[in-house]
């Protein structure tokens, strides 16, 4: 169960690291909505916010939110 929570919280940063980059990214060089860049901005804290609810230590399976965060990019 400890694993299921920990992959979970990394699929949801992995989200929030490239949805609220990409939200900035379409505002500062698209010439979207400003307010896309709120979106994103508060996104990326969130993205902050999301490991501090890891249950395991963080520190030491980190590396495995690297490789998801790849997959995730990839896709």
């Amino acid at each position: 169960m400890l694993i299921g929570k920990s992959v979970l919280y990394f699929i949801l940063a992995g989200f929030c690291e490239i949805g609220g980059g990409y939200l900035v990214w379409l505002w500062l060089r698209e010439g979207k909505s400003i307010w896309l860049a709120v979106i994103g901005a508060l996104v990326l804290i969130l993205y902050g916010v999301i490991p501090t609810l890891q249950p395991a230590n963080f520190g030491s399976v980190y590396a495995a939110y690297g490789g998801i965060f790849i997959a995730l990019a990839i896709l």
